[in-house]
């Protein structure tokens, strides 16, 4: 006959006690995964771009965030980076604190005006800059220290480069 004392029982409501709450632990941070994971694509549906050949031309078809922006993942000097498409940015404007990251040298510093108001900033050049199956070189940029966050935005220096057609809730990139 199996018999149990007080102490074994309290060992084993500790022990099942800790149990449920190591499952509801691992319960939440799968929530936690699985749902960043769908809020990632809502500020950046184009984490991935796809590319096509069109003839002699490259296209990249960016869809809309739920912002109505333009967001999508690139490359600049063989690092990844986050662009927001920006028609109002002479340059591309790259926030100052990840120059070092992305390989790029601060030039002659001068005055931009922002929607945050006039800035310094520094003139920079960025090697290789990359969009799915798009490549630009030695495009202008600037580095802006006003900037905090990680995005960068992709100004006229590089849509100047490219066909750029808006339909829909879909911003078309074509080589010329």
């Amino acid at each position: 006959m199996f018999y149990m004392s007080e102490d074994d029982s309290v060992g084993e409501n500790s022990a099942a006690k800790y149990m449920v709450v190591l499952a509801w632990i691992c319960g939440f941070g799968l929530l936690v995964y699985v749902f960043s994971g769908l809020l990632d694509k809502q500020v950046n549906p184009n984490s991935e771009p796809q590319s096509q050949r069109i003839g002699s031309q490259t296209e990249v078809r960016l869809k809309q965030n739920r912002a109505g922006h333009y967001v999508t993942s690139g490359f600049i000097n063989g690092e990844e980076v986050v662009f927001l498409v920006d028609t109002g940015a002479t340059d591309v404007s790259i926030p100052a604190h990840l120059a070092q990251r992305l390989q790029l040298q601060a030039g002659r510093k001068g005055l931009a005006n922002t929607a945050n108001g006039t800035v310094t900033v520094a003139e920079s050049r960025i090697d290789t800059l990359r969009i799915g199956d798009i490549v630009l070189n030695n495009v202008s940029a600037n580095l802006n220290p006003g900037m905090q966050s990680e995005h960068i935005l992709l100004g006229m220096s590089v849509l100047r480069q490219l066909e750029f057609t808006q339909r829909g809730d879909s911003l078309i990139l074509r080589t010329l």
